[in-house]
């Protein structure tokens, strides 16, 4: 029975398998199962109503919290640290409430049990070390609250009130969040398993010494009977005990019982954005941006899961987990994260309360008609409550304080943020070697090619096949003569054999995660039976990134870079495709604890063991398809098992950004598809749009045809073949964008509401999207499109990229997209920079030269960033780096040094500006090194466009252009 509870993936590793009879036998009855199956069964995944914990903690609806905070047991532990008592007064349970003042108008609450049974699960090594702020707490005894200040902005408070619990936060006396304003609070104490109760014996009745007694007696017991007869009887319930609850310590789903040694121990809180209407965040799912309702429908769940083909508009859980969300409306903008890496279900309630609840707590809302507010129901498995709220007050504020708290991006090297070609699977070196070929034969720019599991020796990673791949290091570095790289996949799922050295050292070593009897875990996975590595310990970490050096991983040279697949993680026979949450970790705690961190524990280490193979000189690159918080300052992430369907081409751009708005500046979706095989227009049309995307990488599943873009007719070929270039001539920007994230943690692509936070039609809109805060991107997502209606924000007005015609703003307006064309805007008042001279790949454009394109603004101005550095070393940490603001005001354009103490030597030079909205000029001068000399420049009247050609300025420099 076990066979049906298989992902439908195991079908693919089925049909691969030529090495187990056992193993085939099996698949001869699993293909006839699932032979039907095309896209996810649903059924294989739990939904809230077969979550016991989720079932639990969504009935918990008490009319009055039972929490109550004692304010006589406030006490300082420092001058940003003050806790409190609270008490259950249902069971009488006590907690300890830590509240915490952090820099850059950020709170920490935090509320666990006052003496467990045994400690709870507290997430390690994910929060940076964040400064404190100092905090004032003046108690009222008379009203039963206490308000704390949060340092030296006295715009910021937290309001305590005691009976029952309640947590409220304003900035500038506005309430912005509200805790346990709906009594949803609810932590689920540890506690020893009940002894069940024994069944009482019926004893048979003694018998009367009088048998006259006996006969008066029955004739009372008659007459009782008649008249209980006649009146209606209340049917006798027993007692439920709440440490017995459905659930509670036992708990099974389909084939699997999870035993639930430690008994309930879930946790639930209400939060809500007050005055908001619009939350973001929490990914992955395959759903829009802006978080819908949950009321009487499924909660929103995270819980890092391999997911085949999934199904669009849903709120099931994917590949990664980030409980990170953000509240925006037209005044601010802040952030909530609930830290925790257990399994967790999100209800969404957003209602306009005419003083409602929330309405009635405030004064600042007594004139509103309406109070619009997002009511959020956290419920986690395990662990203790963990919330840190982020004041703003606008996108760029929160997503600096974010990621002050988790970190901030990686910053990659240049060629990652290119284009990749993928597939499962290049067949062999001369496979390798003819796809290569074709891209510089069809003049087609590209900078790495990635193998999948077949080219290992039967599923064993860091192994070669060396019948179809003899001389690894040789094809690596003929790829390395052109300038390219090169990408292989390893798993975390260990092949269980005794002569495969990786598994060998790591069960000698006991680096294998548990069963709860202690004997090693075994799950199936793609080499069929695998062993998972306990990456909770750091010695395994470790070990792992010593495993990517050179003379360990044999055939790798410091040009090939990682793949981190499946790293949920999955396990094909497994509960949900995953783990089972009861086996144990080599720290004591059980897989439920920690479930979310697994793949991010992957990536670190790997990235760990680049690090080290170039003495930390190379920046790494490791892609990552399960990720949680802070997965940014490790690598990539992409959104898995897509389909070649116009609604997976339309959903990339949601998911893309819900992922940007949590952290994560380089992502992407396969181009085309992972499943099926997309037409030719379709995967026109999704090259276009993801050109505009972070992470740019074309892959497709084994049984799909092959799809390198020569392989088509010449009009598609063209039209693909465009839309990569367009990603190369923008590297310099590109590369500009990640450098910021890498600083300040602002995504490369963002929504329309972050550059415009005011206007309340950006809000929900998630079809088109920013990249950076100079260009509107609105790729084509529907078959036959030849015109796209685009909504252009803001009052700078709009360039189109291709015709340089102009759109005045706030508009919404036609745009003609023709198969080579999609609709992309520059916005007025930006500067862009680019590279015009596109080669075969990004390293052979280093030191190319520059055009500016300076869209300038009804006010005559326009404002830029370049950054340029070596594109692969750490050389930028040391100031080699070279960072220039671009100001156009007066008629003059300025590049001058960010940062004045940092220098790298390039001979990149400026080729041309190209000037968009302005007059013709009589004369254009460039000053240079305090030198004047005239530029050479011509001018189009009908689009208003001034080109300036060759003011030959090496980039690095400090110098001006004056337009007279």
């Amino acid at each position: 029975m076990f066979v049906l509870d298989y992902f439908p993936t195991m079908s693919i590793y089925i049909k691969q398998s030529k090495r187990c009879l056992g193993f085939q036998l099996l698949a001869i009855v699993f293909l006839m199962i699932m032979d039907e199956t095309e896209a996810v069964d649903a059924g294989n995944f739990k939904r809230c109503d077969q979550s016991a914990f989720c079932q639990r903690q969504r009935n918990f609806k008490p009319e009055i919290s039972p929490y109550v905070t004692n304010i006589d047991s406030l006490r300082k532990i420092d001058n940003s640290h003050f806790a409190l008592d609270i008490t259950n007064t249902q069971n009488n349970k006590a907690f300890v409430l830590d509240l915490f003042a952090l820099e850059d108008s950020t709170l920490r609450l935090k509320i666990n049990e006052a003496q467990p049974i045994a400690e709870r699960y507290e997430v390690p090594n994910t929060i940076e070390d964040v400064k404190a702020q100092n905090m004032i707490a003046v108690p009222n005894l008379k009203n039963g609250s206490i308000v704390f200040h949060l340092g030296d902005n006295t715009n910021i408070q937290a309001v305590i009130s005691c009976s029952p619990f309640r947590l409220d936060i304003y900035d500038e006396k506005e309430p912005v969040f509200s805790v346990n304003s709906r009594n949803l609070m609810h932590i689920e104490h540890l506690r020893q398993k009940p002894v069940p109760k024994p069944h009482e014996e019926k004893t048979k009745p003694e018998e009367p010494e009088n048998p006259d007694e006996e006969q008066a007696e029955q004739g009372e017991n008659e007459e009782e009977d008649k008249q209980e007869e006649q009146e209606p009887q209340e049917e006798e319930k027993e007692e439920s005990d709440p440490d017995d609850q459905p659930g509670m310590w036992e708990e099974t789903f389909k084939t699997h019982t999870d035993s639930k040694p430690r008994g309930p121990e879930s946790i639930g809180l209400d939060t809500s954005f007050v005055n908001f209407a619009h939350v973001y965040g929490i990914p992955e799912h395959a759903d829009k941006m802006a978080l819908k309702s949950t009321v009487g429908s499924e909660p929103y769940r995270l819980y890092n899961l391999d997911v085949f083909e999934y199904e669009l508009d849903s709120r099931a859980a994917l590949y990664g987990s980030i409980p990170f969300m953000i509240g925006h409306n037209s005044k601010r903008t802040v952030g909530l994260l609930w830290l925790n890496a257990a399994e967790t279900w999100v209800d969404v309630d957003s209602t306009e309360d005419n003083k409602g609840v929330l309405g009635t707590l405030f004064g600042y809302f007594a004139g509103e008609e309406a109070v619009p507010e997002v009511n959020v129901h956290w419920m986690s498995e395990s662990g203790v409550i963990d919330v840190y709220f982020m004041l703003g007050r606008n996108p760029a504020d929160v997503m600096r304080q974010y990621t002050k708290l988790t970190g901030t991006p990686y910053m990659p090297p240049m060629w990652a943020t290119t284009y990749h070609q993928s597939r499962w699977n290049y067949k062999d070196e001369q496979d390798v070697k003819t796809v290569d070929a074709g891209f510089d034969e069809h003049d087609i720019p590209y900078d790495c090619l990635w193998l999948d599991i077949e080219h290992t020796d039967g599923k064993r990673y860091f192994t070669w096949d060396t019948l179809k791949f003899p001389d690894p290091v040789q094809m690596q570095n003929a790829l390395a003569a052109k300038g390219r790289k090169m990408v292989t996949i390893i798993d975390p799922h260990i092949k269980v054999d005794t002569n495969y050295h990786i598994y060998r050292e790591a069960q000698n070593k006991g680096y294998f995660i548990k069963n709860k009897d202690g004997s090693e875990f075994k799950g199936w996975c793609w080499p069929g039976d695998s062993a998972y590595l306990d990456l909770t310990l750091p010695e395994v970490r470790d070990w792992w990134a010593s495993q990517f050096v050179p003379e360990v991983y044999k055939g790798s040279t410091l040009n090939l870079f990682t793949w981190n697949d499946m790293n949920e993680p999955s396990v094909f026979n497994g509960p949900e495709i995953t783990m089972h949450k009861d086996i144990i970790h080599g720290a004591g705690w059980e897989h439920r604890h920690v479930h979310n961190l697994y793949g991010i524990l992957l990536q670190m280490s790997t990235v760990k063991g680049q690090l080290a193979r170039s003495q930390g000189n190379e920046r790494p690159f490791v892609l990552s398809r399960a990720f949680y918080i802070g997965t940014q300052k490790y690598g990539a992430i992409w959104t898995g098992d897509n389909t070649a369907e116009w609604g997976h081409l339309a959903a990339s751009v949601p998911m893309l950004l819900s992922i940007g708005l949590c952290g994560i500046a380089h992502s992407g979706a396969d181009v085309g598809g992972f499943f099926k095989n997309p037409d030719p227009e379709m995967l026109s049309r999704w090259y276009q749009a993801a050109a505009y995307q972070p992470f740019f990488r074309a892959h497709a599943h084994i049984d799909t045809s092959r799809r390198e873009p020569w392989l088509y007719d010449d009009k598609y070929r063209d039209i693909i073949r465009a839309a990569i270039r367009e990603r190369y001539e923008l590297l310099p920007y590109w590369y500009t964008l990640f450098f910021q994230a890498h600083k300040s943690g602002e995504p490369p692509m963002r929504p329309l509401w972050y550059e415009f936070p005011a206007d309340v039609s950006t809000f929900d809109k998630d079809d088109s999207h920013m990249v950076g805060t100079a260009l509107l991107v609105q790729p084509v997502s529907k078959p036959n499109t030849q015109v796209t209606s685009v909504y252009l924000p803001g009052a700078t007005g709009w360039f189109d990229v291709k015709t340089y015609q102009y759109y005045p703003s706030p508009n919404t307006v036609s745009i003609s997209t023709p198969l080579d064309k999609i609709a992309v805007l520059q916005r007025g008042g930006t500067i862009v920079p680019r590279k015009m001279r596109v080669r075969r790949c990004s390293a052979l454009m280093t030191h190319d030269p520059y055009t500016l394109f300076v869209a300038v603004s009804p006010q005559g101005t326009a404002v830029g960033q370049l950054y340029m550095d070596d594109g692969h070393t750490f050389g930028f940490q040391n100031l080699k780096y070279n960072y220039k603001n671009l100001l156009f005001q007066n008629n003059v354009l300025i590049s001058k040094s960010a940062n004045p103490d940092a220098s790298w030597d390039s001979d990149a030079w400026l080729e041309r500006v190209v000037f968009m909205g302005v007059s013709r000029p009589t004369k254009i001068e460039m000053t240079v090194d305090g030198q004047v000399h005239p530029l050479e420049f011509s001018y189009e009247s009908t689009t208003r466009v001034l080109t300036v050609r060759k003011p030959g300025v090496k980039m690095q420099k400090d110098w001006s252009i004056a337009i007279q």
